[in-house]
């Protein structure tokens, strides 16, 4: 069974000392300098304990990420924007097949219309 790509996942191969900062840093598409400086801030404002639990059941419930998870780095970039915004991402690629249908219609219009010089130059090929 392949990896799912939308899932969180521990990055234990960039993190510093369990993944989980560069694991919600692969997760959202933010750089894991400014996820770990967010970390630190929250846990000294005085969210000490429970930002120690939050730490340890995401090491406890998450899995490590699998090798391969993306093809190239405009894959990962994509998926991190599916996870960002699924119904943007949604749209974006209907969209896209819209297009892509109204192009190929435009295409079969052109070479089924009534073309007769189109029409003579098929027969004489013949």
């Amino acid at each position: 069974m392949t990896a799912r790509r939308t899932k969180f996942y521990l990055d234990k191969q960039n993190g510093k000392w369990m993944g989980v900062c560069a694991g919600i840093a692969d997760y959202t598409g933010i750089d894991v300098v400014w996820v770990r400086v967010a970390a630190v801030l929250i846990t000294l404002m005085g969210a000490f304990p429970w930002t120690l639990v939050a730490y340890f059941a995401a090491v406890y419930f998450a899995d490590n990420k699998p090798s391969g998870l993306y093809a190239d780095r405009d894959d990962q970039k994509f998926w991190q924007g599916v996870r960002t915004n699924p119904t943007r991402s949604t749209r974006d690629v209907r969209s896209k097949f819209r297009d892509i249908d109204r192009r190929l219609a435009d295409i079969e219009i052109y070479y089924t219309s009534r073309n007769t010089r189109l029409a003579d130059e098929i027969d004489s090929l013949r």
